[in-house]
């Protein structure tokens, strides 16, 4: 049987789909309403803002908003002066960082990754998968009426290159299609330059230079009638950019990336899936001993899947399916990360007393929506054996199911110097805020007050040592002074009138010790004479 021979397959050329949520913190404020609030929220003018070193600033506004004179980058001031019935809410980067990043991993239904464009755009490689939606102009369409259905505006282009995507959907008419073997600087050279997403001091001095369309810079770039002159040019612009290594900062990389003469690299987001277990019952179960087991099982089942990761759960969320089709959900939140089953079991034995089995439940899964690493450890079989008590942990996680999450609280530090900002209360459950490093404090007393209590002390000059105080109606002598411990106030939360404070450690005839501080200074220009107050004692 003759041998046929078949031409090599024709490489595919690269397509670039760039979606661009174009009013991504609005729409995330719009949905945060009621559904009946919604309407008359869009007839109200709306901005978001977000505190800056110079006071609030616009981040977004609606289109009632815009339409009265809000414009993102705007000093709230003045845009009240133009719109004096705006409205304000605060905005969120990072939930709108996260949306997005929510959003790329949804977006892979179009192609087999996705990569972010921060702040508001996702990048999505749809090369060779066309096809499955009825071509690249049924694809778009799918893209828009997809992200119509969840209430978010979007703008789509494609494009062989990232560049050329994201210039298109910014810049050109929505849903704009860049043929592959097309040459693109004849649909690209009315764009401005800020096409090229370029940093604002690059897109100043471009068009200082006069170089406003992206015509004009390939113009200089080499690409002309006269080559030395275009040549001479384009060395020109590099020596003027030469210092700039960041892509945003370098026009002439960005245009050929743009043009796919320089590859650009991508960032693929990779979804991160939770550690769940679930049983799927060959007959549904009515009582409570079997329902126990089950639940027994997929807790083992859970630490063997978190051990494999390296994480312990910090919230267990069990889900229950219903014959009839409804859906049970109990959840807990841990005080600590951890991987022992028989504490899922007990907390979670607490929460099952009023399910409602109904015909049977059939379907049953436990997962773990919240994870942190937790390592292995080695433990001491002697003093394990000897250990009868309960973890302070596992005591927080008994008692918030007893009493409610929000009854048990933990003491948490604060960035702040000022003893009594240096400590807040939360929740055991909620994440703790980052902080700074354990500063070189000197010792601080054992009981503190929650307001200091004001004191009269007697001393020999108005910035010497105290001598005698009065504090509660009784006179006391001081014997003993360490100090003084100066702190400044926090110039950044308090007003200028803020006075700084001495604290001194001393202890009366008793040999009781106390922790006093004086408010101010006697020449400071921000008040009268200082003020004594006491703060903590010591043991």
């Amino acid at each position: 049987m003759p041998m046929e021979h078949c031409a090599p397959s024709r490489p595919r050329t690269r397509r670039i789909l760039a979606i661009w949520l174009a009013r991504l913190s609005v729409d995330r404020w719009r949905l945060a309403l009621a559904p009946e609030d919604r309407i008359a929220a869009d007839s109200v003018p709306t901005a978001l803002v977000a505190e800056t070193a110079h006071g609030p600033r616009i981040a977004a506004a609606n289109d009632a908003g815009l339409a009265a004179g809000a414009r993102p980058g705007m000093l709230l001031a003045d845009a009240r002066v133009l719109c004096p019935q705006l409205a304000v809410a605060p905005s969120d980067p990072a939930g709108d960082l996260a949306a997005l990043e929510k959003l790329a991993l949804w977006a892979q239904r179009w192609g087999p990754w996705s990569a972010l464009d921060p702040p508001d755009g996702v990048l999505v490689d749809v090369t060779g998968a066309a096809h499955l939606f009825g071509g690249e102009d049924a694809l778009l369409t799918d893209v828009s009426c997809s992200f119509a259905r969840q209430g978010l505006t979007v703008r789509a282009a494609l494009a062989p290159t990232a560049g050329a995507a994201w210039a298109l959907a910014h810049f050109a008419p929505a849903g704009t299609i860049l043929v592959p073997d097309e040459d693109p600087l004849p649909l690209l050279a009315d764009l401005p330059v800020a096409a090229l997403r370029l940093d604002e001091d690059v897109l100043t001095v471009l068009r200082r230079l006069g170089i406003k369309r992206l015509g004009e810079l390939a113009g200089v770039s080499g690409i002309g009638d006269d080559p030395q002159h275009e040549a001479a040019a384009r060395d020109a612009l590099r020596r003027r950019f030469r210092g700039r290594h960041s892509p945003a900062a370098n026009p002439l990389l960005r245009l050929d990336q743009l043009l796919g003469k320089v590859p650009e690299p991508l960032l693929p987001v990779l979804a991160r899936p939770q550690p769940m277990v679930q049983r799927r019952l060959l007959e549904p179960i009515r009582h409570r001993n079997l329902l126990d087991r089950v639940v027994r099982d997929l807790a083992e089942d859970m630490v063997r899947a978190l051990e494999a990761r390296g994480e312990g759960a910090r919230r267990l969320e069990l889900g229950l399916w219903r014959v009839d089709g409804e859906v049970l959900v109990r959840r807990i939140e841990l005080a600590a990360a951890t991987r022992e089953a028989d504490h899922m079991i007990r907390l979670f034995a607490t929460r099952l007393d009023d399910v409602e089995a109904g015909f049977g439940i059939e379907v049953i899964q436990l997962r773990s929506s919240w994870s942190e690493p937790l390592a292995l450890s080695q433990a001491d079989l002697d003093s394990a054996a000897e250990r009868h008590g309960t973890s302070l942990a596992a005591c927080v996680d008994r008692l918030a199911v007893r009493l409610g999450t929000r009854a048990v609280t933990r003491p948490v530090a604060r960035a702040s110097h000022i003893p009594e900002r240096a400590q807040g209360w939360q929740a055991p459950f909620d994440p703790l805020p980052p902080v700074q490093g354990m500063l070189p404090f000197n010792v601080r007393p054992l009981k503190l007050f929650d307001r200091p209590e004001p004191i009269a002390v007697l001393y020999a000059s108005p910035d010497g040592y105290p001598q005698r105080f009065r504090w509660r109606g009784a006179v006391r002598d001081v014997v003993r002074v360490e100090g003084p411990e100066r702190i400044a106030p926090e110039w950044w939360r308090e007003r200028s009138t803020a006075r700084l404070r001495d604290y001194y450690r001393i202890e009366d005839e008793t040999g009781r010790r106390y922790w006093i501080y004086r408010q101010g200074l006697a020449d400071d220009g921000r008040g009268g004479m200082p003020e004594w107050f006491l703060q903590g004692l010591f043991a």
